[in-house]
């Protein structure tokens, strides 16, 4: 039977083959099969392989670095054997894996191929760069090799100053040097000098910066002098300098660190594998590139012919084991390798005869139900997903033609009641990942995150089952608002919604809350739902205010219930003083001397309220502010203001003079105890560094009505959800649940962490599981009785003893266990090293006695605290260390020891036990532990909590309750539900007395510690509930520590990059995969009419001939030669990627062009990173329009943006580097600062380093706050301002549009190519221009647009004698265009720039590149410009001007932003197609013209004061997710705003276009515009030439410059062509399309 169907499949092979052979002979030359191939380089050179494999390990360890070093030292001879790309490769990694666990090996090889740590390189490049400058070497004005940037890096470094990581060269051929800070050597032998002289070395106190990146050996001594060696593994100065180094860490003598970098013209100087990926350009893998099959209706392609091409590398070998229409080749071949060349001919007949763009209605209908069995019956599902969709237009017909299983079809529409049909979800370990945002370096990343942690909870011996639960547990969901808890007798309201009178005639039904009432309409309910509680100091300015404003909002009956707690902010710093207790000095204090003013206000508010109401007590404290106010409104209360509101308040009830009342109170102090525990509580709450502030049921906000609003909208939406679900009836007290549920005792902003800070995480795992780790000799404090429970909160206090701080912090921690707590437990890590002799080191010694030996007994923490107590009394500020003093320490240690129940003797003898080396080793480890890994300062304070980091801020109290609320957030926030995971495991090969609890704390505290350091999203979905029987595609993998869920369309664009991705995932490292199909179910279209290919590196981009690496490519083979294609990049987000080598037109690929070259090739290049970010300001909307430098140190303006009103947003381009990023100088500096995010500190500081060593970029969150006086000034003042106008005309460089217009002109946007002409030839042709300077901006994509663009040019300059600079966008330029445009403006006398800006992630994007293009035109025209820009025209590329540019230039606009030519409508045979004269347009507009978008003028003044670009963005936001909206993006969306962004109609005359406009008007057309005709479909070319008189000789001029620029041959054409005949006219409307409105 199987001999009978095999001969059978032959008979077809031979009959189908027969049949296309008749055919073959006559078109085979003409159906030669065409290829694409795309490339993506780096804009730097090439990183050495060598060193980036380094920086790869040191990721996972930083010790596998100095492993790998000397793996590689060790092994130098077997090194050179390496006679290819891939023999090197193979070496580095068989090192790699001889460092990493089994599960992580295969991370780093792809990572490795990936160049994934090249960015980090050329960070180095740059600090070695400016390690080298930094030093004026002596010979560099006189050697031609001298100085740090010659040649090509210098070039590079003027075209592009944002690389700011270009290689340095080789000073003298010396590839490596060391830095001391004030020192450098670049030969061993100065080195050993100053090594071997230690007065020397120590004098050395300019150390260089360290950063946390930092390679730093592990033997290095803390506080000893920084050298810095600069150099590359392979090279022979490498391994001198290092072995060097290496002893003199160990001696102690030095802190070594290592930056790899192998400087320009060393690479023959190192060996062949060390110098391995130098010599070629970095191609980039993770990225998809599209060819999407165009819309020709209207034909626009260039007719010129491509007159050279380019050679590239041979393509890439095809995949003959993917079946094509139902053949597999590769067998095929195997078989009948005779006619090889005639299978193939077949093949590529198949592939480009099978493209499909169109099916009829059935044949869509079930298409992908059917594409879903496809895939699930494939025998490798994720590859037939891939072909599927990344070759669709090629299979869509056959797989139509496929029966369907009618049980797949079911499954998927009872799967989606529970999802909608088309949408993607995907789940890594339980957490969901962004579809959109996904790319292959953040999925690597991620990845690599669990695989890591799975490989340190293995060694910590939990079960694999284990370890997939902790890796998949997500956070309680509960909220993580939480609120203090100021329930007391300290709080005085001023109402009761409840019981006053005056609310009785309000409603007390709860459900009237659920009612839908106008926006901004309050709800009146006779019930105590909002609590507005201020905490404030009536003596103080903003406090009065407050007061003021509470009255106000009472007499308004706003339904609030109002409140204050009051303090005195004098108390307050004396309590801080004194150790957090009322000290008893100051009443005495206040008796004698004059009595501090807060405190008698409250005194007289409490007996005020005491005996004549609240109400009068607020009136008593709103009349101290009026009399205030009176006298001097800017300062604050004095005695006699206080004095006279109280008579003034108690006069008119008063029985007897107030006076004697108020005498008889201030000498008799009364109420002074309830005042002084007034502000003991605000204390203890934590709430007074913050002056003024607001408990809105008890979240905290700042004390502004906006604040106050903000909050209540805020609350009322949780309480009526509750309300809904009855969790809150009639009889339910809201504050009380409130605060039960999720209050805390006290407020802490570094505990709490407000606004955009993150908390700051350590792994603790490495050093539990590391051997002779000083952590293994870390002994813990507990409660009394509770040693034996399992402690989930483990508080590490870092403590300086040499400070009052550090024995105040530690104090603390001894009070919060005495206080007693079941879930903590105590360690100390003395962050100080001192004299043997001194009492601190027997302080030391005494402690760690104590807590190792003593713990277990009662008296342990009573007998530490005494000892501090005495410590700090009598020697923490002694003069001298001496045996004296360490003897009376030592004699009171023993008595305090006897008198709290531990044995003096004992005490005595493990004291003589512990060497004083041994525990200056521990101290010395515990130093390198807190400085490298933690980054705190030699000497710092701060509490480590389960990994959580807290530096301690010198003016923030550190209490016992601290501790307390910083352990119940974290053990509710991290550590509760592993715990409970932790708790239920059977350990297997654990010896049973290991089990202690010990054991299971420092569990637990490994796993919270290590698993905060992942950065994922804490919010997961119950895939589970989808069935996945018939059209899911499961991989089992249980011995797995990664599983992914997804569900997927696979025939869509996110489909598309996820087949790859996940096929990549599966084939590397094996995960379990349960993915659900999820396909459209009625499609009308086709769901993809494109291929796609997603570049992924693999080991054969390593040549096994030479040393060459071509780096990962896309290629298309066989791709359809006569559609026309346009290709498109699908980049990670933070890629700006173009064009620079392209013969073709990319925008118009019609490959039966290339003549007899088989394959297309393109190469795009990484322009820049971009560097994203929010800023805000607290309690305030974004600071629009506030201005923000970027740059190095030694250049801080490199880069500069603006901050749009849209979530604070902003952008700038930036490259691999050390950065920072600061204020403008002028007006944003002077209204504002930065402030320091550290801790939730409120410090401010004058710039944010900011560190880009992955290919990622960066979003940053920033915050900045009004400097003082500052608070009312706006940023932006209107231009109409008289001041501001008057200091403009003066030349004022102050005002907020000139402070910095003398920038680099290279705004985020700005190339900074702006050309300028520099010689004199030149400067003749630019003087016979004069004037004020005409700025015209355009877009164009596609040769034929670039033609016209030309012609464009030399319009506008043929018809002015203005100068004239010209705004490119630069993302669709080809690189033709891009290298005639600067010879160009050379030889016609124009300036130029080339300006971008990358699509925000906020803002919903559009998928087609024409309506990009379009969006382009309108969306981001207040940040793509310089600030120092005024206005600007845009013209269409297909524009011809008449007429000097200047006249609009100039022209008034009224005071609006955008100036726009209506419509015109004298050509009556369009009127079907006037849209805007019917339905929604025609009641949208009002009479309001509607405008042609192909030329308007922007004032970019008035739209960036009028927030117009802010206000378009949210229009367009609003309307583009209607696929329905918008369709003429461009010109839709400013007529649809211009209620709001108001348009000045230019006069008719302004634009003519043949379409829409008579003939009648045409002579006095000023400029004509190629619109397209929706009736006729003319091409533009055909259309151009008939229309415009002057278009062929203006188009002979265009293309002769360009020949003569390019050194092409030109042949000279008839200068103007005849008329072409008018095309049909094509009658029906609804012909109309996107493209035939877009440019009308």
């Amino acid at each position: 039977m199987g001999a009978c169907f095999r001969f059978g499949f032959w008979v077809v092979i031979v009959v189908a083959f027969s049949i296309w052979l008749s055919g073959y002979s006559v078109s085979a030359v003409n159906s030669k099969p065409k290829n694409v191939q795309v490339a993506l380089r780096a804009k730097w050179s090439g990183t050495p392989i060598l060193l980036e494999a380094g920086e790869l390990l040191s990721k996972e360890s930083k010790d596998y670095f100095w492993d790998f070093i000397e793996l590689w030292l060790h092994s130098a001879d077997e090194n050179s054997d390496c006679r290819t790309a891939k023999d090197c490769l193979k070496r580095i990694i068989k090192y790699g894996r001889s460092l990493l666990s089994e599960s992580l090996i295969a991370v780093f090889e792809f990572s490795l191929t990936l160049r994934s740590a090249s960015p980090r390189i050329v960070l180095y490049r740059q600090l070695a760069e400016e390690s080298l400058s930094s030093f004026p070497l002596a010979d560099d004005s006189s050697s031609p090799d001298g100085g740090v940037l010659q040649g090509d890096n210098a070039k590079n470094k003027m075209v592009n100053p944002l690389l700011v990581g270009e290689n340095p060269r080789s000073h003298e051929g010396n590839c490596c040097w060391v830095d001391t800070g004030g020192r450098l050597f670049l030969n061993v032998a100065e080195l050993l000098v100053w090594l071997q002289n230690p007065k020397e070395v120590s004098l050395d106190t300019l150390h260089p910066e360290i950063f946390e990146f930092d390679h730093v050996h592990p033997e290095s001594n803390v506080g000893s002098s920084v050298a810095i060696l600069y150099g590359a593994l392979g090279t022979d100065c490498f391994e001198q300098f290092h072995r060097t180094l290496t002893s003199a860490a160990r001696e102690g003598k030095i802190y070594y660190v290592v930056r790899p970098v192998l400087p320009s013209g060393c690479e023959s100087k190192s060996s062949p594998c060390g110098a391995l990926g130098t010599s070629d350009s970095l191609n980039l893998g993770g990225y998809g590139v599209e060819l999407a099959l165009k819309n020709m209706e209207y034909k626009a392609m260039d007719d010129s012919t491509v007159k050279k091409g380019v050679t590239l590398e041979d393509p890439h070998t095809e995949d003959l084991s993917q079946e094509v229409r139902g053949f597999i080749f590769s067998r095929i071949l195997e078989r009948k390798q005779e006619i090889t060349s005639e299978i193939m001919a077949f093949r590529d007949y198949l592939l480009s005869s099978s493209v499909s763009d169109t099916l009829d209605v059935w044949e869509l209908k079930d298409l992908g139900h059917q594409t879903a069995q496809r895939i699930v019956h494939a025998a490798d599902p994720l590859q037939s997903m891939q072909e599927i969709n990344q070759n669709f237009p090629s299979v869509v017909s056959s797989l139509s033609r496929m029966k369907l299983n009618e049980s797949i079809k079911e499954e998927i529409v009872a799967n989606q009641r529970m999802i909608p049909p088309g949408k993607s979800l995907m789940a890594l370990n339980g957490a969901l990942v962004n579809i959109e945002d996904i790319d292959l370096y953040l999925l690597v990343d991620m990845v690599h995150q669990e695989l890591s942690l799975a490989d340190q909870y293995s060694k910590l011996k939990i079960p694999v089952s284990t370890v997939r639960k902790l890796l998949s547990a997500l956070p309680p969901s509960e909220s993580s608002t939480f609120r203090v808890d100021f329930r007391s007798d300290h709080v005085h309201y001023l109402n009761n919604l409840e019981v006053d009178e005056m609310y009785k005639r309000w409603r007390s039904n709860l459900n009237e809350i659920l009612m839908p009432v106008f926006p901004g309409q309050m709800r009146y309910i006779r019930k105590n739902l909002f609590h507005a509680v201020y905490v404030l100091d009536p003596a103080s300015i903003c406090g009065l205010e407050k007061i003021d404003t509470i009255v106000s909002m009472f007499e308004n009956h706003i339904p609030m219930r109002f409140g204050v707690i009051l303090y005195s902010a004098k108390l307050i710093k004396e309590i801080e003083s004194s150790g957090g207790e009322l000290p008893l000095s100051y009443r005495e204090n206040n008796v004698s001397n004059q009595e501090d003013l807060s405190n008698l206000i409250i005194r007289l508010f409490i007996y005020i309220k005491e005996n004549r109401g609240i109400s009068t007590a607020f009136q008593f404290l709103s009349n101290v502010n009026k009399l205030r106010i009176e006298s001097a409104a800017e300062d604050p209360p004095e005695v006699h203001h206080v004095e006279g509101a109280f008579v003034e308040t108690l006069l008119p009830q008063a029985k007897a003079p107030p006076q004697d009342t108020l005498l008889k109170l201030e000498k008799e102090h009364t109420f002074e105890e309830l005042s002084e525990e007034s502000s003991l509580f605000v204390f203890k709450l934590g709430l007074a560094k913050r002056q003024c502030c607001l408990l809105f049921n008890g979240l905290v906000h700042d004390p502004t009505e906006d604040a106050l609003m903000n909050a209540m909208n805020d609350e009322l939406s949780k309480i009526q959800e509750h309300v809904y679900f009855g969790h809150i009836n009639s009889h339910t007290d809201v504050l009380d649940k409130f605060l039960s549920e999720s209050g805390v005792q006290r407020y802490n902003p570094q505990i709490i962490a407000e606004g955009k800070v993150k908390p700051r995480f350590v792994s603790l795992s490495a050093l539990i599981l590391t051997d002779n780790s000083f952590f293994n000799e870390v002994s813990y404090l507990h409660s009394t009785e509770t040693i034996d429970d399992l402690k989930p909160v483990t508080h590490l206090l870092a403590v300086n003893m040499a400070s009052e701080k550090g024995l105040r912090l530690l104090r603390e921690g001894i009070h919060y266990l005495m206080a007693g707590t079941t879930n903590g437990r105590l360690g100390v890590l003395f962050n100080s090293i001192h004299d043997f002799r001194s009492p601190s080191f027997l302080f030391m010694k005494v402690f760690q006695i104590t807590a190792s030996s003593y713990s277990h007994k009662k008296g342990a923490l009573q007998f530490l605290d005494q000892i501090c107590l005495f410590y700090q009394h009598e020697n923490l500020h002694a003069s001298s260390a001496g045996t004296e003093n360490g003897e009376a320490f030592m004699d009171k240690v023993f008595e305090l020891a006897n008198s709290n129940g531990l044995s003096s003797k004992g005490l005595k003898s493990a004291l003589s036990g512990l060497s004083d080396e041994k525990l200056k080793m521990h101290l010395n480890k515990v130093g390198k532990f807190l400085f490298g890994q933690v980054g705190l300062e030699y000497g710092a304070n701060a509490v480590i909590t389960n990994g959580r980091v807290i530096s301690l801020v010198d003016d923030i109290s550190f209490l016992s309750h601290d501790l307390q609320l910083l352990e119940s957030l974290e053990f509710k926030q991290r550590i509760k539900h592993i715990v409970e995971i932790i708790e239920e495991v059977e350990w297997v090969d654990i010896d049973p007395d290991m089990l202690t609890s010990k054991f299971l704390s420092d569990i637990v505290m490994s796993v919270s510690s290590s698993i905060a350091m992942r950065d994922r999203n804490s919010e997961g979905a119950r895939f589970e509930l989808l069935s996945a029987t018939y059209s899911a595609v499961v991989l089992e993998n249980e011995s797995s520590s990664i599983h992914i869920d997804a569900v997927i369309d696979p025939l869509s664009s996110s489909g598309q990059k996820l087949a790859s991705l996940l096929r990549l995932v599966s084939k590397s490292i094996r995960p379990s995969m349960r993915l659900v199909l999820n396909p459209m179910s009625s499609l009308v279209d086709l769901p993809l009419k494109n291929y796609y290919r997603y570049v992924l590196p693999s080991v054969d981009d390593f040549s096994s001939t030479d040393y060459t690496i071509y780096g990962p490519k896309a290629f298309f083979a066989n791709m359809p030669p006569s559609k026309t294609l346009t290709m498109n990049l699908d980049v990670p987000e933070p890629w700006l990627v173009e064009p620079v080598v392209a013969v073709h037109d990319l925008d118009n690929i019609l490959l039966e062009n290339l003549g007899e070259t088989r394959t297309l090739q393109a190469v795009y290049e990484l322009e820049a990173l971009v560097l994203t970010g929010h800023c805000s300001e607290k309690d305030q909307e974004p600071p629009r329009g506030l201005q923000l430098i970027l740059g190095t140190k030694s250049t801080p303006h490199l880069v500069d943006t603006l901050v749009m009103a849209n979530l604070g947003y902003w952008q700038m381009k930036a490259f691999p580097g050390v950065w920072y990023l600061q204020l403008a100088p002028g007006r944003s500096s002077e209204l504002y600062a930065l402030k320091d995010d550290n801790d939730g500190g409120q410090e401010t500081t004058l710039s944010k380093r900011i560190i880009i060593d992955d290919l990622r970029g960066k979003l940053v969150h920033m915050e900045v706050t009004k400097k003082k006086g500052k608070e009312h000034e706006k940023l932006l003042v209107s231009a109409d301002d008289d001041n501001h106008s008057q200091q403009k005309k003066k030349g004022n460089q102050n005002s907020w549009n000139s402070n910095i217009l003398k920038w680099a002109s290279g705004f985020i946007g700005g190339s900074g190519q702006s050309k300028k002409s520099k010689n004199s030839a030149v400067e003749q042709v630019t003087g016979d221009r004069h004037g004020k300077t005409i700025n015209i901006f355009s877009v164009a994509s596609g040769h034929l647009y670039e033609r016209f663009l030309k012609i464009m040019i030399l319009s506008v300059l043929k018809n002015t004698q203005r100068p004239v600079k010209f705004w490119f966008i630069k993302n669709y330029l080809s690189p033709q265009f891009k290298d005639v445009i600067p010879h160009m403006a050379q030889e016609y006398g124009f300036e130029y720039e080339l300006i971008t800006y990358k699509w925000p992630t906020w803002l919903h994007k559009q998928k087609e590149k024409q309506r990009i293009i379009w969006a382009y035109k309108i969306l981001f025209l207040d940040v793509i410009f310089p600030l120092a820009l005024e206005k600007v025209i845009f013209v269409d590329a297909d524009q011809i001007v008449r007429t000097d540019m200047g006249e609009l230039y100039d022209m008034d606009l009224k005071g609006r932003p955008l100036a726009y030519t209506p419509f015109c409508d004298n050509n009556r045979e369009m009127d079907g197609y006037r849209f805007w004269k019917q339905g929604f347009w025609k009641e949208h507009l009002r009479g309001r013209p509607y405008h042609i978008s192909a030329l308007y003028v922007v004032d970019l003044l008035k739209f960036r004061e009028t927030a117009a670009g802010d206000n378009l963005r949210v229009f367009y936001e609003t309307l583009s997710k209607d696929p329905n909206s918008l369709s003429n993006l461009d010109q839709d969306l400013p007529n649809y705003a211009q209620h709001t962004v108001p348009i000045f109609s230019l006069p008719q005359e302004w634009l003519w276009c043949e379409s829409w406009c008579g003939n009648a008007t045409k002579s006095k057309a000023k400029t004509i515009d190629l619109c397209n005709n929706p009736m006729t479909k003319e091409p533009k070319l055909q259309g151009a030439k008939r229309i415009v008189a002057e278009w062929p000789e203006l188009d002979y001029e265009a293309r002769r410059v360009t020949a003569k620029i390019l050194g092409e041959d030109f042949e000279t054409q008839d200068q103007a062509a005849p008329p072409a005949e008018t095309p049909k006219a094509i009658s029906d409307p609804q012909l109309e399309d996107e493209e035939s409105k877009s440019e009308l």
